[in-house]
Formats: structure tokens, C-alpha cells, sequence
């Protein structure tokens, strides 16, 4: 199976390169679910249902937090990699992110990802471990995939957005200036929420 794992380097924290991977199709959400679960540290991924995500920003925004949380000693959560999950959530509410963010038995688009904490973890090594766990077709990991995964509804309630409109799925509506600018407003304001969330 080809892999489609991205290396991100953060400006500010180029000590810990961000490893992302997206998937549709994947057949085995409760089997990594349980690994995740059960504390396997070979299975310490951020592992998110990529309907909630809307964007690139998005998500690293969420990491970004995450990065900054881990690098000064503030995770409220187990690791890094659940303190993504936990970033994404507009409120302090662990169990709730993990509830709307967070790999579920019937998830079938996901994105993974891995924050290098130690040299032995590599694009490589992440590339070679996802490729044998993942049951799943690995897409690109751009707006355009992510914009067709997301669930608009279920986004906007998490982040409590009901009375901004949604962008449209239909091919020919991408483009329009119209739809370009819901969708950066609503980016917007989840970027928004994922700063100004209380410590």
C-alpha cells in the first residue's frame, strides 16, 4: 500500500516534525480504536474522524495548541497525540472530544497523526507502521479531500455555529467567490474557537 504521510515542520518547534496521513474507506476503526484503547504505544496516534475536520488549518491549528501545550508542560490530557483530539474540542471537555473528534467503531475517513517526541520516531517508521495497520485507501492530505469529507452539520453544532451558512458540496460551486468566502468564515471562526479556548 503506497503511503501518503506528509512531514509538517512547525516554525516555532522544528524539533518535532508533525507526521499526518489521511484514509477513506477504513475497514478496521474499531480494531485501532481498541489498540488505542488499551494504551498500545504502538498505536499512539492522534486519531481523528476526519468528517469533523474542515481543513489543512484546521487541523493544525489544533496541533499547533497541542505542540505549544506539550512543549511548556501543560497537557491535560494523557500525551500529545490525545491532546490534539482534545485541541480541537471548543470546550474543556475531555471525554466530549474524544466523543466528537475521536476514531469511533464506525469511523471510515480518517486522519492520523504522529508528533516525532523521539528520534526514533521517523517519516519512515510512521509510513512503514501505518502502512501495516491502517485498512484503508491513503489519500492526499489537502483541503479539497477534506472539504469533501466534512460533515458541515455535525461540525457547526460542535463548535456551536448554527447561524453561520454552510459552504456547498457541488462540483461546479467550489469556485464561486461566494462559497470560497463561507468557507473561509467558517474556518475562521473554528481556528477562532481552537485559540480562545480556556486554559
Amino acid at each position: 500500500m503506497s503511503s501518503s504521510l506528509e512531514s509538517i515542520e512547525l516554525p516555532h518547534l522544528p524539533s518535532l516534525p508533525v507526521h499526518v496521513a489521511l484514509y477513506r474507506d477504513v475497514q478496521n476503526a474499531a480494531y485501532l480504536k481498541a489498540q488505542l484503547l488499551a494504551g498500545q504505544a504502538d498505536y499512539e496516534y492522534a486519531f481523528v474522524d476526519a468528517s469533523m475536520v474542515l481543513s489543512r488549518a484546521h487541523v493544525i491549528a489544533a496541533v499547533f495548541r497541542a505542540l505549544n501545550d506539550y512543549s511548556h508542560n501543560r497537557l491535560r490530557s494523557h500525551n500529545v497525540h490525545s491532546e490534539i483530539v482534545f485541541s480541537l474540542n471548543p470546550t474543556n471537555n475531555i471525554a466530549e472530544s474524544f466523543r466528537r473528534f475521536g476514531i469511533t467503531d464506525s469511523t471510515t475517513d480518517l486522519l492520523v497523526i504522529k508528533i516525532s517526541t523521539s528520534s526514533e520516531i521517523t517519516h519512515e517508521t510512521v509510513a512503514s507502521h501505518l502502512a501495516n495497520s491502517v485498512q484503508g485507501t491513503p489519500v492526499n492530505f489537502d483541503d479539497q479531500i477534506l472539504f469533501e469529507l466534512a460533515d458541515f452539520t455535525k461540525i457547526k453544532k460542535a463548535y456551536k455555529l448554527g447561524a453561520l451558512p454552510s459552504p456547498s458540496k457541488a462540483a461546479d460551486q467550489v469556485s464561486f467567490p461566494e462559497n470560497i468566502e463561507t468557507k473561509q468564515r467558517l474556518e475562521k471562526s473554528l481556528v477562532g474557537a481552537i485559540a480562545l479556548r480556556g486554559s
